[in-house]
């Protein structure tokens, strides 16, 4: 049985997540996606997630070709739950740079034969987790542009 494992933050699941989801699935047997703990996020992105890691992982685990979603171990040792988990394959997002560098090496050097694949991207210029986040901020400001003009007109008219 093949074991494949993804990994990452997971922050409002949107189509690139379920496609990463779906062609992990189909390297292996059984998928079991690992989601970053808060304090994780907060030290690569330095900023916490929009969502709580457990609320996360609820999300994850709900999807349909996930076998088992965790959330990765506390410490600064992120291939701990590499250890742990002894998958044959780590699947990673075709944008997915935080602990990547150098992975092979250092599997290699714990004797953990494991193969690491690279994954293709679902139109990344839609579906791209700092796109989309910085789309619903500009949104969100437009919306308050919008409420301060209503209400200074308000002001002005005398309503």
């Amino acid at each position: 049985m093949t074991h494949v494992v993804v990994t990452g933050t997971f922050d409002g699941l949107h189509p690139g997540h379920r496609f990463l989801f779906r062609q992990a699935r189909k390297l292996g047997d059984r998928l079991t996606v690992v989601v970053a703990r808060d304090a994780t996020v907060l030290q690569v992105k330095g900023r916490l997630p929009d969502h709580q890691q457990n609320i996360r992982r609820r999300h994850v685990a709900a999807h349909p070709v996930v076998d088992r979603a965790i959330i990765g171990l506390p410490g600064k040792d992120k291939l701990r739950i590499i250890q742990k988990l002894q998958p044959n394959i780590i699947a990673l997002g075709y944008d997915q740079r935080a602990f990547t560098t150098g992975l092979r090496a250092e599997l290699k050097t714990r004797g953990l034969h494991v193969r690491v694949v690279r994954l293709p991207a679902y139109h990344p210029r839609r579906y791209k987790s700092g796109l989309i986040r910085a789309r619903q901020e500009r949104l969100a400001r437009r919306q308050k542009r919008k409420q301060a003009t209503k209400k200074s007109a308000k002001q002005v008219s005398g309503g």
